[in-house]
């Protein structure tokens, strides 16, 4: 069960870049469990209310370290991201341009 869309394409990422061969499951696994002892040293709570924000840092950890992206990539991408929610009319979907 999902909250939010983001969290099952999240989901739908980290298994699709796995399954074309771009990192194995077990690496997933390891950079994921690294992200949430990270948190647990943090002394975030372990409620599961933010599983899929460790989901997503430990896949975007785990891009840049595979070199399928690089920071300054994947911060322009939030960017983007970001600024086309913020002047999207409330109840209509957000899509970048095609600059974005």
């Amino acid at each position: 069960m999902f909250a939010e869309p983001w969290q099952a394409q999240a989901l739908a990422l980290a298994v699709r870049l796995s399954a074309q061969g771009h990192f194995t499951w077990k690496e997933w696994a390891a950079a994921l469990a690294e992200e949430l002892k990270a948190a647990a040293d943090r002394g975030e709570p372990d409620d599961g209310s933010h599983y899929y924000h460790h989901w997503l840092a430990a896949l975007e950890r785990l891009v840049i370290a595979k070199a399928l992206t690089d920071p300054a990539a994947l911060l322009a991408r939030k960017e983007a991201w970001a600024d086309a929610y913020r002047h999207t009319p409330h109840g209509k979907p957000v899509e970048l341009n095609a600059k974005g």
